[in-house]
């Protein structure tokens, strides 16, 4: 057995002969960014301090040889060999490390679709360098040459490997950028996109049932978050509630259907505010009003909340009501005019890891 050591916090995780630091860390609740698991996309690179690991095959592009020489390595796929393994990891409380936002990133429309009569899902795919982020964060896109500001987008999808990422846009009335994005942005249009920030991110190996709560475009987040987690294989209960306003509201329906037919302990639960009659798997009423004759008690829950401010203060308050823990508790409320929030170096990834 080695002993798996994260630098700077001092935290330490057993690793089982043969099994894998990424493997290790996740049964051990520490959540490290991946998509491929087969040492071709480079997602879970990281840093070894000290030690020694057997790293196994891997593709060059995701880690050549200079990255090799200064000591990086594809968590997935490295074995330990010595009785101890030092990795960089997180800060000084253990929480994880964001990477460095970057500015002028050029991706080009590859598909434009219509959620609602009020969103639009845009798919975006990069000209350059792929963006590594976290599920949870978000994006600054706007046309400053067109006099359309910047604004922020939650990314709605977990990381790929060929770097697309997907925007669910609302419509806002006197919205410059959202009208911008409606009317003028079309399918083969190259855009440019800052990111990525925020901290909306929890950590989906956390080994307790998960309750995320959405409304409108928050949805986006949301699902980042949940596709993350059930990619990941998350064996604990997971619960998505959708509020929307009529039926003509609600979207990805089909995909939910999916994903709980694929993965047993995952639960769709689509509300309705503005019917009268709810449909097979439908529920009536605000997401805050229902949640008593849902859950007794949320105090092992994580809980995820994103939409407009009111409705997250109302949900926040709702779970707090049923025993969820303040420090369990991630909430996203999406202001208008909201500004990206860059966070100190030290909670930064290095821009090599």
């Amino acid at each position: 057995m080695t002993t798996i050591r994260l630098h700077p916090s001092g935290r330490t995780v057993e690793c089982q002969s043969g099994d894998t630091v990424l493997g290790a860390l996740e049964r051990a609740g520490y959540a490290l960014p991946n998509n491929c698991r087969a040492g071709a996309c480079g997602e879970c690179k990281v840093k070894v301090l000290s030690g020694n690991f057997d790293q196994g095959m891997v593709l060059d592009m995701a880690l050549d040889p200079e990255e090799r020489k200064q000591g990086f390595g594809l968590m997935c796929m490295a074995k330990p060999l010595s009785d101890e393994l030092v990795i960089e990891w997180g800060t000084d409380d253990a929480k994880p490390k964001l990477f460095p936002p970057r500015e002028n990133q050029l991706y080009v429309v590859t598909d434009r679709i219509m959620r609602t009569s009020r969103i639009v899902e845009l798919h975006l795919r990069p000209l350059g360098q792929v963006m590594r982020f976290w599920p949870g964060q978000y994006v600054m896109l706007g046309d400053k040459d067109a006099g359309v500001p910047a604004r922020c987008y939650s990314i709605a999808n977990a990381p790929r490997h060929d770097g697309e990422i997907t925007l669910q846009i609302t419509r806002v009335d006197g919205g410059p950028t959202s009208q911008w994005v409606h009317d003028s942005v079309q399918i083969g249009r190259q855009v440019k996109i800052a990111g990525p920030y925020g901290t909306f991110i929890g950590d989906p190996s956390v080994e307790t049932p998960v309750l995320c709560l959405a409304a409108g475009s928050g949805l986006a987040p949301i699902f980042a978050l949940a596709e993350a987690a059930l990619r990941r294989g998350y064996k604990q209960p997971v619960t998505l509630m959708f509020s929307a306003r009529t039926r003509a509201d609600l979207y990805d329906s089909g995909l939910m259907a999916w994903w709980q037919a694929k993965h047993r302990k995952f639960r769709y639960l689509p509300t309705l505010t503005r019917e009268t009659e709810a449909r097979s798997g439908e529920m009536l009423g605000r997401i805050p009003a229902l949640l008593p004759g849902l859950f007794q008690d949320l105090s092992g829950h994580s809980i995820f909340v994103a939409g407009s401010p009111e409705f997250t203060a109302d949900c926040v308050a709702a779970v707090k009501a049923l025993g969820a823990k303040a420090e369990m508790i991630h909430s996203e409320g999406f202001f208008g005019q909201a500004q990206p929030q860059t966070p100190p170096a030290k909670q930064l990834m290095s821009v090599r890891s």
